[in-house]
């Protein structure tokens, strides 16, 4: 997976490209951990993402527990029709905030 990130003062963007599964999750949590503390906004771009795992999953909630807790916001947009399915399974549509 490549993850482009394009960090401006306090807004973070991702642009996903590949899958996110239990060998490439790791490098998002890292992001995570190290990019998102002090974010006002951040901004998740699956445009180009393929494929989403139950480890990515729990990445995603990671993430968003993480900016409830600094009073940000998370967004995910163009999520195609395959991880919004998934999204939608699991119950994580009402979780996140998905912008198709």
């Amino acid at each position: 997976m490549e993850i482009e990130k394009n960090d401006i003062g306090d807004v973070l963007e991702l642009r996903f490209k590949g899958r996110l599964d239990t060998g490439t999750a790791p490098q998002l949590e890292q992001l995570v951990k190290e990019d998102f503390e002090g974010k006002k906004k951040v901004v998740l771009d699956f445009a180009a993402l393929d494929y989403l795992s139950s480890a990515g999953l729990r990445v995603l909630l990671l993430a968003q527990k993480l900016m409830n807790r600094q009073k940000g916001k998370m967004c995910i947009r163009h999520v195609n029709e395959n991880i919004m399915e998934v999204f939608d399974m699991t119950g994580f549509a009402d979780i996140l905030t998905i912008e198709t």
